[in-house]
């Protein structure tokens, strides 16, 4: 089964997360919406997500498909001068969109949703995330020495999370751990290994709370605050680079698609200054390589604060990037639109579900459980 044709979900299924996903857009009379998928991605979604938006009193602006395969055959230069020349073309429309949806299967490297983000980066309108899947990519990871679960297993987990996640209380909890990120030094431990330290100091937090208002969306400082998810859960900040200093010792992985094992890397100021592994480091050492100079500096520190989306304890894996709660990403590479200052493209993200989190003199996480204090 396709992981993102809504196959195992029935007709109220469908009904009850668009009346969700427009609950949480908060509309204004006049709002005008517009809804971004991929062929044959969650298409029964599309008429209800729309119906429900002119029920809530916006204005519907229909749907774009996204097709990236528009672009299969062509040589490399052609297919960048076309999406290039194409998201010039869209953004003078796309400024006239109050909100977009990005449905599974659609990303930011296609022209429409790339435009947008121009649009986003101006001040202007706002954008729901809503994917089971990312551009073919599974939202659920899982967990080293063992399986997915089925797809029906994935897909039901996600539908609690979108109807019964209590996103305020959530929201005021992320609050409160962002205070304690802005007190003082911030340490993540994990048995294998894994000692960081690094500051936050002003930079931004973003709360993955829910809340796709516009009257958010006017308080946001960087490019993810007008971005909401959709499961709530998470939330995401760069720390001052150079306050980063440790070690990250990671679970087995795929680096350059190739297994590594036993791999740690070593910051200082910010920057991997040490990489070794068991098996595999020639690999991550051409993975950074290739990722270019901001692949060697840490990125972001997320948080997971979402309890329906947490590991489970029997038959272990990690839903939705990892905005269960307890689950740690530790990640690598371009944080502009986070707030900082380290460029390039390369973005990788690991996450860590036995890990320790101390901020503010307080534990937040034990052990990949959430102990808020």
């Amino acid at each position: 089964m396709s992981p993102s044709t809504l196959a195992s979900l029935s007709p109220s299924d469908h009904q009850a997360l668009a009346d969700r996903i427009v609950q949480q857009m908060a509309l204004q009379p006049g709002e005008r919406v517009l809804l971004l998928s991929h062929p044959g991605e969650f298409q029964p979604l599309v008429p209800l997500l729309r119906q429900a938006v002119i029920r809530a009193g916006g204005i519907d602006l229909g749907c774009w498909q996204v097709s990236p395969e528009a672009f299969t055959g062509l040589d490399l230069a052609a297919a960048v001068k076309s999406a290039k020349a194409s998201r010039a073309a869209l953004m003078p429309l796309l400024r006239n969109v109050d909100l977009a949806v990005m449905l599974p299967g659609a990303t930011p490297s296609d022209p429409e949703y790339a435009a947008m983000q121009d649009v986003l980066r101006e001040g202007r309108g706002r954008t729901i995330h809503f994917h089971w899947s990312y551009g073919g990519a599974p939202s659920a990871y899982p967990v080293p020495g063992h399986p997915l679960p089925s797809q029906e297993v994935i897909d039901s987990t996600y539908v609690r999370a979108v109807l019964q996640s209590d996103c305020r209380a959530i929201g005021e909890v992320q609050r409160r751990f962002a205070a304690a990120l802005r007190a003082g030094e911030v340490r993540v431990t994990t048995p294998s290994g894994t000692d960081l330290r690094f500051r936050v100091g002003d930079r931004p937090v973003n709360f993955q709370d829910g809340d796709a208002s516009a009257a958010r969306a006017r308080e946001g400082r960087v490019l993810i605050d007008r971005e909401i998810e959709i499961p709530c859960g998470a939330i995401r900040v760069a720390p001052l680079e150079e306050s980063v200093e440790g070690t990250i010792a990671f679970p087995p992985g795929s680096w350059n698609d190739q297994n590594v094992e036993g791999l740690t890397l070593r910051f200082a100021k910010g920057r991997i200054v040490d990489v070794r592994a068991r098996s595999g480091q020639e690999a991550v050492e051409a993975e950074l390589k290739k990722g270019g100079e901001g692949a060697r500096s840490f990125r972001e520190l997320a948080l997971g604060f979402n309890p329906l989306l947490a590991v489970p304890e029997s038959a272990p894996w990690i839903p939705y990037y990892g905005y269960g709660a307890g689950v740690i990403r530790l990640s690598l590479g371009d944080n502009s639109e986070l707030g900082g200052n380290v460029t390039g493209g390369y973005v990788r993200w690991n996450l860590f579900t036995d890990a320790t989190l101390t901020a503010g003199g307080q534990v937040w996480v034990r052990d990949g459980r959430l102990t808020v204090p």
